[in-house]
């Protein structure tokens, strides 16, 4: 199985930005303890500040991969084009966010992807992609 995890803007800040809400730990570090995890699982990561770039992700994934696991961060709660994107290609896509942003400001309830999405996990710190790479073997 092939699973490509796409971040969106700020995720490069893991493990120094806001740890209270999102943790010490860089993604690099975490993604190789995933790659531990899950050594039967073909697993790649791209992270973007730019929301087209990802838009391209998606689009060039969908072709690749067999899941996709997309934390599109803030642009979650702005991109209609991310969630057309996401609306417009076959492979199963996994939301993902590292704090219950329903705990979080009100604009942080509104999600563009969640409607096209396989499923959303949310709120459970960087073990939420975890808990999204389980979910494409169930």
């Amino acid at each position: 199985m092939k699973i490509r995890i796409i971040n969106g803007p700020n995720l490069n800040l893991l493990g120094t930005r806001q740890p209270e809400i999102y943790g010490g730990q860089t993604f690099e570090e975490y993604f190789t303890s995933l790659q531990e995890k899950h050594p039967s699982i073909e697993m790649t990561y791209v992270q973007s500040n730019v929301e087209g770039e990802i838009i391209t992700e998606l689009q060039k994934a969908s072709a690749e991969v067999d899941g996709i696991i997309l934390n599109a961060a803030a642009y979650t709660h702005t991109s209609v084009g991310i969630g057309d994107a996401v609306a417009g290609i076959d492979t199963p896509v996994v939301e993902v966010h590292i704090s219950n942003t329903f705990d979080r400001e009100a604009f942080r309830h509104q999600s563009y992807i969640s409607k096209y999405a396989k499923g959303v996990i949310l709120g459970f710190g960087l073990e939420s992609y975890n808990l999204a790479l389980m979910s494409f073997n169930s």
